[in-house]
């Protein structure tokens, strides 16, 4: 995750074109492999145990390594191995532009430490986002302005995002935060969240990447925006909500769903709109409070 905001920012300052930057990241998107892949590999799992432990992963929001550890499928010490064997994505980033001859290995270390400045990115946070840590990923990039509620909605928008890494698209990236009065909405789901804390939730976009999200959700191909793909979007929203209520609860915080809902061509009041970019296209994360 975090390889594509510094992507990002290379492009935006002009270190980097977009052919430059798509084909690093497309030698990154090549090498990177997945913890479960990396216990398979290593002989730690079986394929069935990793799929069990996926599965596991759409009810409770805990990490594949420390979720597996507690269903008694690897050790501590098993993950820490497999953790560290991982590549760092910057690190692979920097070696493809340099590789390319896009930029030199000082040009990389230079644009690097600037990013870090320019951020306000300290050691002990820096080591934190290599790891792509989402939490502190988005704490860093987001501003809910105006809200009362701006830490559980970076909790949220946290989550959310490890739920797309799980279930929809590993290059997921989110976009500035903007606040609107009144936005018009192609095609949407919606969900309400009820209780201590009140939102409407929402997961918008144009027809072709609304299907799209669709079809990676229900793992089949999907052609339109029918009730199929509404209730597909629908059920990643509902999953994404049970698992985010079950996180409030136990801080202490019993919150309730309401059934989901899908719209076209609509449009909703002093709304938040977070769009994200995927590997397929953009949707819009919209989240409106009610108290």
């Amino acid at each position: 995750m975090f390889t594509q905001y510094f992507g990002q920012y290379l492009l935006n300052k002009g270190y980097v074109s977009p052919k430059q930057l798509q084909d690093a990241l497309e030698y990154q998107k090549n090498v990177r492999l997945k913890l479960g892949v990396l216990a398979v590999s290593a002989g730690y799992m079986t394929a069935e145990d990793a799929d069990k432990v996926n599965e596991a992963q759409k009810r409770e929001d805990i990490r594949f390594g420390d979720l597996a550890v507690k269903m008694g499928l690897l050790t501590k010490e098993q993950v820490e191995e497999l953790l560290s064997s991982q590549k760092q994505g910057h690190i692979l980033l920097g070696q493809a532009l340099v590789d390319k001859e896009y930029m030199t290995l000082k040009d990389f270390e230079s644009h690097l430490n600037e990013y870090k400045n320019e951020y306000g990115i300290t050691d002990e946070k820096f080591k934190a986002i290599q790891k792509d840590d989402v939490d502190e990923i988005i704490n860093m990039i987001v501003n809910f302005k105006e809200s009362k509620n701006e830490k559980t909605l970076k909790a949220y928008l946290s989550l959310f995002i490890r739920n797309l890494f799980r279930f929809i698209d590993v290059d997921a990236r989110v976009r500035k935060v903007t606040k609107s009065e009144q936005y018009e909405a192609r095609h949407i789901v919606k969900q309400e969240i009820v209780g201590e804390l009140a939102l409407d939730t929402f997961i918008e976009g144009e027809e072709d990447f609304f299907v799209k999200f669709a079809s990676k959700f229900a793992e089949e191909e999907l052609t339109e925006v029918d009730e199929m793909a509404q209730a597909s979007v629908g059920e990643f929203l509902n999953l994404h909500n049970g698992i985010f209520l079950v996180n409030m609860s136990n801080i202490g915080t019993p919150l309730e769903l309401n059934p989901q809902e899908a719209y076209s061509n609509i449009k909703i009041n002093n709304v938040y709109i977070i769009p994200i970019d995927l590997s397929f296209g953009r949707i819009n994360l919209v989240i409106k409070e009610n108290k």
